[in-house]
């Protein structure tokens, strides 16, 4: 059984809102945009230049633990 880290499945922010609809594209950038320094050392995101890969498994798990409560700074 391989893990998260061992085989990342890497997808576009658009590829990414595509598939989990429950995020939409700008939510999505917001959240890079604010929280991408802590999303980047949590292996959610991988940069490439100015192109973000969103690590599923990865981002999902920082979404649910909590990591997305508050984007701006707000309560």
């Amino acid at each position: 059984m391989t893990t998260t880290t061992e085989n990342p499945a890497y997808l576009s922010v658009k590829q990414f809102a595509e598939k989990q609809r429950a995020f939409p594209i700008g939510g999505i950038r917001s959240a890079i945009f604010y929280k991408g320094d802590e999303l980047e050392r949590a292996g959610a995101i991988a940069r490439l230049g100015r192109r973000v890969l969103i690590n599923e498994p990865v981002f999902l798990a920082f979404v649910q633990s909590g990591g997305l409560r508050s984007v701006r700074g707000a309560a």
